[in-house]
């Protein structure tokens, strides 16, 4: 579906992404991970044939954007990371301008649009207006305009942001039912969790290149332990810890608000730290995540 070799995207003389290969299949659901300024937005822009590569090879349903721009935007949609609805338009209307700019026809439009707002679970409110809206139902909104032209390929741009957990996990749902119907999906985020269930693959990006690619699951095996140990003790003290716990674990991470040791048994490392007369203020022992591999790759982004 997606093959880039070398891909590079300048802004003067600022280069955003740095040489990247990406290979995404047909069908498939693929993340880009990163810090801000890592290259993600970038990346897909040139993906949405809306940023032109600077150099290197890029291709989408085997063509090349730079001459066939038009004919690959005609079968994709794009879900931006700001809603861009017209507020004062109604939700069906919403639907059927947006279609028209891909020359369906009106018939057309409202028959698509009727089905979409079903899809999305809006089909109670298609006489509302937009403004009237909340924040998830705007963003499931704007899922439904980005079908409107029944797209092959859907970009995401961090889709769930600023979401409360119910809203986040009905778009999740309807993100699942895309995937089941054959759309390939590429999406960025900063929630770990989102990566976690929505992605088939994934690549982190640092400084405009990728540091690791790889299944969820495997990227956490390979990349951390099987469990983490979190110790909290009074603030600012965390650093006066560090070598009363150096030998303890595969790796330790002095963090501002807590210190994580890695290992395979988490009850094991709490019970060394307790034999040294430790006694921090809470402990949680949990299996390692996506974010722990992120933060590893990336230099702690989430904390700075």
């Amino acid at each position: 579906m997606i093959v880039g070799e070398n891909l590079v995207k300048r802004f003067g003389d600022f280069e955003a992404v740095r040489g990247i290969d990406i290979r995404i299949e047909r069908g498939e659901s693929f993340g880009f991970l990163g810090p801000n300024g890592a290259g993600k937005s970038s990346t897909m822009r040139m993906i949405g044939c809306v940023s032109p590569v600077s150099s290197g090879s890029l291709r989408i349903f085997g063509l090349d954007p730079a001459s066939h721009g038009a004919e690959i935007r005609a079968r994709i949609g794009v879900v931006p990371q700001l809603d861009n609805l017209d507020t004062e338009l109604k939700l069906i209307d919403n639907l059927v301008v947006y279609g028209r700019y891909f020359d369906i026809p009106r018939k057309e439009c409202l028959r698509r649009s009727e089905e979409l707002l079903d899809f999305v679970q809006l089909a109670d409110r298609r006489n509302d207006i937009v403004e009237t809206l909340s924040g998830g139902m705007k963003r499931r909104l704007t899922i439904a305009r980005s079908l409107i032209n029944q797209p092959e390929l859907l970009l995401l741009d961090e889709p769930t942001t600023g979401l409360d957990p119910q809203a986040r996990h009905i778009l999740w749902d309807r993100l699942y039912r895309l995937k089941q119907q054959g759309v390939t999906l590429v999406l960025t985020t900063h929630y770990m969790d989102e990566a976690e269930q929505l992605c088939d693959r994934l690549v982190v990006m640092d400084g405009g290149r990728i540091v690791a690619e790889g299944a969820p699951r495997q990227l956490i095996v390979d990349h951390s332990s099987r469990e983490v140990l979190e110790l909290r003790f009074p603030a600012g003290t965390n650093a006066d810890f560090e070598s009363a716990l150096a030998d303890i674990g595969d790796r330790r991470e002095v963090l501002p608000d807590r210190v994580l040791i890695y290992g395979h048994d988490g009850d094991e490392l709490l019970r060394l730290v307790h034999a040294r007369d430790l006694h921090p203020e809470s402990a949680l022992v949990r299996r390692s995540t996506l974010e722990d591999v992120f933060l590893r790759l990336t230099g702690r982004s989430l904390v700075e």
